[in-house]
């Protein structure tokens, strides 16, 4: 048995798993370091609801019209599929059920990761290739309780804000196709649609999965940006990883909180 090889293969493995380790490890410090500042002073109250305004309201738009469209096509395909049992007048009830639930928060989290993301690795990659953050810390300034806690608070509140507004625009969506081409009647459709939804709908889909996701949103971005390295090359790299990175932790957490969701109905 040749040891030789097998430590130099065993010393290649622990270096491949070093740095996602260290990266996973500096993520996490980052967002307690992130969440521990909201309860210190100073407080950063302006560049909170600046960022409030640069996440919230920039994405209203983006997040209205994925919301309404998702509404539309979800009516549309769940009719064709109810159809054939003659359910057609329960539309409204798959179509409420499937934006709270799902659709909704995840499809704006995924326009806000794809916004916003970006852009706070983006703001924050510029910032660390200029050595502005150096800047910071030199004047004594923490650049985690000035860059990334005002982030992470306005993304929090936002998100569960755009994901309501998203559901709405959504079951608005399917009324319209439903009045206008599957013949269901607005109270019909609205009756069907608010006799669905219960509390944990609302809990779940409007504020535990938005919640989270404004956690990964904001503190990928901020971590990305952080450690942005090379210059503008850097800057882009970090851009395109915060986004990506994002949207799969996006997805990975939304089936874990789903799991538990169902997991603790079927209990």
């Amino acid at each position: 048995m040749d040891y030789g090889s097998i430590g130099f293969r065993t010393d290649c493995l622990l270096d491949l798993l070093k740095e996602p380790v260290v990266a996973a490890q500096e993520f996490f410090v980052l967002g307690g370091r992130a969440f521990a500042n909201i309860f210190r002073r100073p407080r950063y109250i302006d560049d909170t609801i600046l960022q409030m305004d640069t996440i919230g309201v920039g994405s209203l738009v983006v997040v209205a019209m994925t919301g309404f469209f998702s509404g539309a096509v979800m009516a549309l395909q769940m009719s064709a599929a109810l159809a054939t049992y003659g359910q057609i007048s329960k539309t409204g009830t798959l179509v409420s059920l499937t934006l709270a639930r799902e659709l909704g928060p995840v499809l704006s989290a995924i326009m806000l990761a794809g916004r916003n993301a970006s852009g706070i690795a983006s703001e924050l990659g510029s910032m660390k290739v200029t050595e502005q953050i150096d800047a910071m810390r030199a004047l004594g300034t923490d650049p985690v309780k000035k860059l990334v806690t005002p982030r992470l608070l306005a993304t929090l509140i936002m998100l569960p804000l755009l994901t309501i507004i998203a559901d709405f625009v959504g079951m608005f969506g399917g009324f319209i196709i439903a009045d206008w081409f599957l013949g269901l009647s607005p109270k019909q459709y609205w009756t069907t649609v608010w006799q669905a939804l219960a509390w944990k709908d609302v809990w779940e889909g409007g504020l535990f999965k938005p919640a989270a996701f404004a956690i990964i949103i904001s503190i990928t971005g901020c971590f990305y940006g952080l450690r942005t390295t090379g210059g503008t090359q850097g800057v882009g790299r970090s851009t395109t990883q915060a986004v990506v990175a994002s949207i799969i932790l996006i997805f990975v957490v939304d089936l874990l909180i789903t799991k538990i969701f169902v997991f603790s109905q079927g209990a």
